[in-house]
């Protein structure tokens, strides 16, 4: 999966703008919180942010931070995605400890090495069940678990 595709996939979970009052995120437009937009230069309202704008957060913040184009293709949108939903070093670490190296956080030579080494559908699968149980866990399940658990589904299909 190349990046545009990958970008164009999450829109159809992350939509266009939000503003609920129990998102921790706050409010977002395309999936970008306020305060991650303001910190990569825009100002103007969240509303009107150009997609633009947001696939290239997107590609700079999560895409190349996880290192997507050198994971194998089956795990590349699962931890793009991760990443984008609980954070880089949260999706690093359930990558890593599906392909069973050491939980850093960080992807290295040898997280990339024993990734590209891996049952990639197997530790895709494992990575999911890990967020999965992750997500029941947050105090804000009750509130977003639907919409989490369709997201999850998608990744298995």
């Amino acid at each position: 999966m190349t990046f545009d595709e990958a970008f164009t996939k999450l829109l159809g979970h992350e939509g266009g703008y939000s503003n609920h009052p129990l998102d921790p995120g706050g409010e977002t437009m395309w999936g970008v919180t306020l305060t991650v937009a303001r910190a990569n230069g825009y100002n103007g309202p969240m509303k009107d942010l150009p997609v633009g704008v947001a696939k290239s957060i997107y590609r700079k913040l999560y895409w190349d931070s996880v290192k997507a184009d050198e994971l194998p293709a089956q795990l590349r949108y699962a931890v793009f995605d991760a990443a984008v939903n609980s954070g880089v070093r949260q999706a690093t670490l359930w990558l890593q400890r599906a392909v069973g190296v050491k939980d850093d956080g960080v992807i290295g030579p040898k997280t990339l090495e024993a990734a590209k080494m891996s049952n990639s559908y197997a530790a895709n699968a494992r990575m999911i069940g890990m967020r999965l149980d992750f997500m029941t866990r947050l105090n804000t399940w009750d509130s977003f678990g639907k919409g989490w658990a369709r997201r999850i589904a998608d990744l298995l299909k």
